[in-house]
């Protein structure tokens, strides 16, 4: 081979080695800008940890509840009980064997060990169900937010996704606030979902799904909180097994015809029966409500997004024929 063809073979294979990397770089996505970006925003809608706001209100109310109800009942209920049953005593020992009927308050009906108890777990379930309702309410605060700047009789092509996902997390960026909520992560995920498929169908499907799965671990986060309106009526019943047995310990002396400790044991029983009964009713009354404000919150979610994100996507013509022939 002479200097020309020598020459001409090392240009074509330079010639070849630029096209080789040319083909390689543009068949390479712009990673470290994507990657930054879906960081971002994961990191601004990441779940909630062990230290989370959530778990340490629940540890921060049942330390409340526990407090202010051990107080209430040293400071004035078992005090204004005992004060009560002294009263009642003089008052019958000065009538002799007249018939007396001794007085009924509040403080006797609830001094007992199993209504704290019951009370404890009622204002710590009333503590978390109140922070519940209040993230509620903040979720749908955020429903009157216009997440995506379109113009009426504007369309989302599946080309301008991105664009509107940089808006999202702008604005996120710009509120932290709303960074863990609902509607931010569904819009973000379906236009994230249209720009990879160019399926409108792909993306009612995944709000849909996100909607599904924020409903399961929303009814997931109050079992505690049935676990709760189980264990008050349950805790009543212990009361109600502790106060027959003493009564039947009793069973002698009510014999004798000294009726008063027999009395009081039963005073437990039902009296711990109907606190604890009482208290449930309203515990699974304010349990319901909060589901149905969660269960309305996953409805108008996916309003939002079905009216003011899937309406307004497009495919183009001519792709969606290309979809249709293949």
């Amino acid at each position: 081979m002479g200097p020309v063809g020598a020459f001409r073979a090392r240009r074509f294979a330079w010639h070849d080695l630029e096209n080789i990397s040319t083909i390689a770089k543009s068949s390479q996505p712009p990673l470290p800008r994507r990657r930054k970006r879906h960081q971002l925003m994961s990191h601004s809608l990441k779940r909630p940890s062990l230290f989370s706001r959530e778990n340490i209100i629940q540890f921060l109310g049942l330390v409340f509840a526990l407090v202010f109800v051990h107080t209430a009942y040293e400071t004035i209920i078992r005090p204004q009980a005992r004060n009560i049953e002294r009263a009642n005593k003089v008052i019958a020992a000065q009538q002799g064997d007249e018939a007396f009927v001794p007085e009924r308050n509040v403080f006797t009906i609830i001094k007992d060990f199993e209504q704290e108890v019951c009370f404890i777990l009622f204002l710590w379930a009333i503590i978390m169900i109140t922070y519940k309702m209040y993230h509620v309410l903040q979720e749908k605060k955020v429903l009157a937010i216009n997440f995506l700047d379109i113009e009426t009789g504007e369309r989302i092509i599946p080309e301008e996704a991105l664009i509107h996902t940089k808006q999202i997390e702008n604005r996120v960026q710009r509120n932290p606030r709303i960074a863990n909520l609902l509607l931010p992560r569904v819009i973000f995920t379906a236009l994230q979902r249209f720009s990879a498929t160019h399926s409108i169908q792909d993306v009612a499907h995944s709000v849909r799904e996100i909607a599904e799965s924020e409903a399961d671990r929303l009814d997931t986060d109050l079992s505690l909180i049935r676990y709760i309106a189980w264990a008050v009526p349950s805790v009543g019943f212990i009361g109600t097994v502790r106060g027959i047995g003493q009564a039947l310990t009793q069973a002698d002396q009510a014999i004798k015809g000294d009726i008063q400790g027999v009395t009081a044991s039963l005073g437990l029983a039902f009296n711990s029966t109907f606190i604890a009964l009482f208290l449930s009713i309203i515990l699974m009354f304010v349990i319901h409500t909060l589901q149905s404000r969660e269960e309305s919150l996953i409805l108008e979610v996916e309003d939002y997004c079905r009216e003011r994100l899937v309406a307004v996507m497009k495919i183009p013509f001519q792709e969606q024929s290309e979809l249709t022939l293949t």
